[in-house]
């Protein structure tokens, strides 16, 4: 009987240990990857060091950030490239970087102390290269921070917010089930990267005492190739930065916000609204253009966008709305960002004397 019992626990631990082996991604290990074949707890991809909460990245992880970012909630994020060796991202000038297949993304969604009160990490999400397309992966963290678990159905997390006027601000925060997630990631049809392009990664960022370009950076180590001259590589500003041209600050706010869908190659590509940086077309921006469909989405207003009325503009209005049918994005958000809100307001304020 003991003997039994030291062979069933035997088998056990030799299962445990095949679930989730430390990951080590290669296009060979991704030609056939099924939802099982993922492991289920982040620890086991071997990302960070002990302890987990700390998000102290091994040396094979590149940090990187975005000059101007998605709005998540008032999370805060960590962002890190884990690229295959021997592999390069070959340089594209508009689109997401060509990351070779194997590359995996890792977004860390985290809130300070100031914001909740105590330091805490809500969910960790991966976007794995694979062979054909890019898979997303969502772990969400236990309230004693020491591990982060897949979830395949998503999670609703209760939050507390310290508001600004030391009001407190309750929401559940959302963490997309992972069919959601291509709803805000497809491009062309497959599921993409939204945040790394160019323009994007065009500024400096801190490594250890170095204070440097990220691109040039990347190049040096040898990631990235095809890079041009820094100063002919595109560059966003930071929607954030007041000093900046207003115009320019909402592009790029409707840009990490917005375009992602809509866009000709988006998943919103038949509104005919086209919010991307690089968009020229007035009337494809939204200005004077009726809504191809008017549900009650549009709250009965003529416009996507009115110069110098943004309280007839249905893009600010669905961005003002909390209702799950009214409110833009549809996804990714429980609350309003209310710098982003004013950015649009002031946008559309200040068209009246041009349009």
């Amino acid at each position: 009987m003991k003997r039994l019992l030291t062979l069933v626990l035997l088998m056990a631990f030799v299962a445990c240990q095949q679930e989730a082996p430390q990951i080590n991604v290669s296009k060979g290990q991704l030609a056939s990857k099924t939802i099982s074949d993922y492991p289920s707890t982040l620890s086991a991809w071997g990302f960070f060091e002990e302890p987990l909460s700390n998000l102290k990245a091994k040396k094979e992880l590149i940090p990187y950030d975005l000059i101007s970012p998605l709005f998540s909630d008032y999370a805060q994020k960590t962002r890190f490239i884990k690229v295959p060796k021997d592999s390069v991202i070959n340089y594209q000038e508009t689109e997401i970087l060509d990351f070779p297949i194997g590359t995996v993304l890792i977004k860390n969604f985290h809130y300070s102390e100031a914001q909740l009160g105590e330091a805490r990490i809500i969910e960790t999400r991966l976007l794995v290269h694979e062979s054909d397309a890019w898979k997303a992966l969502s772990y969400v963290w236990n309230e004693e921070q020491n591990e982060a678990f897949r979830s395949l159905s998503g999670a609703s997390i209760p939050l507390e917010l310290n508001g600004k006027k030391g009001q407190k601000i309750a929401f559940n925060y959302s963490v997309p089930n992972e069919v959601q997630c291509k709803s805000c990631h497809e491009y062309q049809g497959k599921m993409s990267p939204i945040g790394p392009k160019a323009r994007q990664l065009n500024h400096k960022f801190a490594y250890g005492f170095k204070y440097e370009n990220q691109l040039a950076h990347w190049e040096e180590l040898g990631l990235l190739q095809g890079l041009p001259a820094v100063d002919k590589v595109p560059n966003m500003v930071n929607y954030f930065e007041l000093r900046e041209d207003l115009d320019l600050r909402a592009r790029a706010y409707l840009d990490i916000n917005c375009a992602h869908c809509h866009r000709r190659e988006g998943p919103a590509k038949n509104s005919g609204l086209y919010l991307t940086y690089q968009e020229q077309d007035a009337y494809k921006i939204g200005w004077n253009k009726p809504p191809v469909a008017a549900g009650r989405g549009s709250g009965g207003m003529q416009y996507a966008l009115v110069a110098g009325e943004p309280e007839k503009s249905i893009l600010y209005h669905r961005m003002a709305s909390l209702d799950p049918g009214v409110m833009m994005p549809e996804l990714g958000r429980k609350l309003n960002h209310e710098q982003g809100l004013d950015l649009i307001y002031q946008w559309i304020k200040s068209k009246k004397q041009h349009e």
